[in-house]
């Protein structure tokens, strides 16, 4: 096992240490591996090394997510801690869903989530479950927010309930509602102000009349952090407005919520500590791996209702003070996620994450100044956290120009990034939220956009 084990590590350790100087990207399919790549296991053993031979060959053909040099979407940045970590979690392979069963690693998992619960100011008889990710705590918050605003009866209010998001809402939402039986017609998006969060008074006016039909507004999902823009909605003032209308209110802080850990983002939080529920993905503003996510709840007792069953074959298992996580979610069957957040916190210290997160607000804030001041370059919104919006300055109809800056951009095989639309125009991103991404990395972004940029023009 030992050499196994160091065998892997030796990859892994080769890996890292060449990523500052790895491409940013290689899609291309080489060909003939993907044939290679899906051949059938063999009816004898093979070695290992010419197994992780195969691997090196097929996570070569990627986007780099985890260099310093990926700024698209919302990078995740990969913390080595934290798949060690997962290599303790599946190499002990404790099952966490019922807390009887592993009480130590729930009790482990438990304390992280308390502490989340602190971060964002929740009050006691707060808490929540570790899960794969943003899309999977939305769904878990969406079925506790109907049980707990519409009950239990026929249909769950699918046909009178109304879910209230904005045209900047992360997709996740719509395709929540879609799984727990909400047609498209019962949801709402509200109009957003020019500078992309949504309008409070607008909002009122939509839910107002919605309620004089005979709706049932019971849902209002604000953004900490847009996916396309970085934008935070007006919390404190969505959360004044579901309460007057007795609504369930959710903060989708997947991108930004983390920055809470530094001065600057708890003042631009703030009202957050009024949800409802928040969602947040520590693989994204806590630089852990793809598949960590989290739900936060002040009444964990909401989740409960939502998510609680039994069945004969568990009723030898009586639980405790801990909490039953196959109670709080859709999953009975679950590993320890908790480890993958415990082990790089105490690891590293809470200052270290601190420290990293105000330095990708400084390295962005630092591109949005100089990319602002290229005369060739449009830059159409404030950087609100990390993400830095720009295009080419032409005409209306210059989606196909930008399409191309960026594709020359990308060709470079220095840096990548992603586009987004908003308000129908092609826009570029460069979002700066790597654990491994510095001051050298953004200037040379900056550099190539400026070189690529003076080519087309």
């Amino acid at each position: 096992m030992s050499v196994l084990s160091e065998r892997v590590v030796a990859l892994l350790a080769e890996f890292v240490d060449g990523l500052d100087d790895a491409p940013a990207a290689r899609v291309e399919l080489p060909e003939g591996l993907a044939t290679a790549l899906g051949r059938p296991p063999p009816e004898q053993p093979t070695e290992l090394p010419a197994l992780l031979d195969t691997v090196r060959q097929a996570a070569q053909v990627a986007v780099e997510t985890a260099g310093p040099r990926f700024f698209g979407y919302i990078p995740g940045g990969g913390l080595f801690a934290s798949a060690l970590a997962e290599l303790l979690a599946q190499t002990l392979n404790r099952y966490t869903g019922l807390s009887e069963i592993a009480a130590g690693l729930v009790a482990l998992e438990d304390g992280v989530l308390r502490w989340l619960c602190r971060l964002f100011g929740l009050p006691p008889g707060a808490g929540g479950l570790l899960t794969t990710g943003g899309s999977m705590a939305t769904l878990s918050m969406l079925v506790a927010a109907r049980q707990d605003r519409l009950g239990d009866g026929a249909g769950c209010g699918a046909t009178v309930g109304t879910i209230y998001i904005s045209d900047q809402t992360n997709h996740c939402v719509r395709k929540a509602a879609r799984i727990a039986g909400f047609p498209a017609t019962q949801l709402r998006a509200l109009s957003t102000t020019a500078e992309l969060r949504i309008d409070v008074e607008a909002a009122e006016a939509t839910i107002a009349a919605d309620r004089a039909a005979g709706m049932r507004p019971f849902l209002l999902v604000a953004t900490a952090g847009t996916t396309s823009a970085g934008v935070i909605d007006p919390l404190a003032d969505l959360a004044a407005l579901a309460r007057r209308h007795g609504m369930w209110y959710h903060v989708d802080a997947c991108y930004g919520g983390f920055f809470q850990l530094t001065e600057r983002g708890r003042a631009r939080l703030a009202g957050i500590e009024q949800a409802d529920s928040i969602s947040l993905d520590p693989h994204k503003s806590l630089f852990l791996p793809y598949g960590t996510g989290a739900l936060l709840v002040r009444k964990v007792s909401a989740l409960v209702a939502a998510h609680t069953d039994d069945a004969d074959y568990l009723h030898d298992l009586h639980g405790g003070a801990l909490p039953d996580f196959a109670h709080l979610g859709a999953e009975l069957t679950r590993g320890n996620r908790g480890l993958r957040l415990w082990l790089p916190l105490h690891l590293h210290g809470v200052h270290a994450f601190r420290a990293a997160l105000d330095e990708k607000l400084d390295l962005a804030h630092w591109a949005h100044t100089e990319l602002s001041a290229d005369g060739r370059l449009e830059v159409p919104y404030p950087c609100e956290l990390s993400t830095v919006l720009f295009r080419l300055r032409r005409g209306d109809d210059s989606d196909g120009d930008n399409g191309t800056f960026l594709r020359r951009i990308n060709a470079t095989g220095r840096v990548f990034l992603s586009s987004t639309r908003l308000r129908g125009r092609l826009t570029l991103r460069l979002c700066v939220l790597s654990h491994r991404t510095h001051a050298g990395h953004v200037h040379e972004a900056v550099s190539v956009i400026r070189q690529v940029a003076e080519s087309i023009t």
